[in-house]
């Protein structure tokens, strides 16, 4: 069986001035320029304000940069929204949609997550949707409805040929953050084969298992390469262990052992 290619990203969140974010970009770069992209992709998801930054200080052949979030309309009354067209500009490879925090701090629903997707895919972006159960579903044994409803209304209009742009993260919320607990190996394998049936099912054999699906929530280095060792796990959606370049490089050479 050929070694699958691993994915690393991280989310910046509301942290990380421009000046922060160049530093972090260009030192990510270097020290993980001799891994071989073949068997790594790397991305980094920084605040709206440094992309432009970003964009230009990344290497188009080590690393993908992208947004947080994104309006589903080109232009319109949307005050504090940022439209396909602005993201474009400023040389966006990768849409996030659907982050926990978006979902659950900021009230947005899976029929708005469906109307990112689909503009993110209509303007050739990899598009990043994020799905994940809160503490309360987990404990109602939930979790595996609560997934497929996320990826059944967030992927609805999505055509077989559009998933080549789709990139799926597993986040469960009870994992993400200051006091997250991060899910078990096992727990998480688990949720990844019920998106994987999911995927199938949307979109057939092979389109439905082509979908890179990661695991993000509370990875860290002690459990980094015990989650990227599960045969349904793609690659790693990294928060506050990735954000100095130094760790995030020792994390990827861990797990690429």
């Amino acid at each position: 069986m050929a070694k699958k290619k691993i994915y690393f990203g991280t989310n910046t969140k509301m942290y990380k001035t421009i000046k922060d974010t160049v530093e972090f970009v260009s030192q990510l770069q270097e020290l993980t320029k001799d891994i071989s992209r073949e068997d790594m992709q790397l991305f980094v998801i920084p605040s709206y304000t440094t992309l432009r930054d970003a964009n230009e200080a990344k290497d188009e052949d080590l690393l993908m940069v992208g947004a947080q979030n994104m309006g589903w309309e080109e232009q319109g009354q949307f005050t504090g929204e940022i439209s396909p067209l602005m993201l474009q500009e400023v040389g966006t490879d990768i849409v996030m949609i659907g982050h926990s925090e978006r979902r659950h701090v900021l009230g947005e629903t899976d029929e708005e997550e469906n109307k990112k997707v689909l503009c993110a895919l209509n303007h050739n972006f990899t598009t990043l949707l994020c799905v994940g159960e809160t503490g309360e579903q987990k404990d109602y044994g939930i979790s595996e409805e609560v997934i497929r409803i996320q990826l059944k209304k967030g992927l609805y209009g999505v055509t077989k040929e559009q998933t080549e742009k789709l990139w799926i993260a597993y986040e469960p919320v009870w994992a993400i953050g200051v006091n997250g607990k991060p899910a078990t190996k096992e727990y998480a394998e688990q949720i990844h084969i019920v998106i994987r049936e999911t995927l199938v099912e949307l979109f057939g054999e092979e389109a439905g298992n082509e979908i890179p699906v990661l695991y993000g929530g509370s990875v860290n280095p002690e459990n980094a390469v015990g989650l990227s060792k599960m045969e349904h796990i793609d690659g790693l959606f990294i928060g506050r262990s990735a954000w100095q370049a130094d760790n995030f490089n020792k994390i990827i050479r861990d797990v690429l052992k």
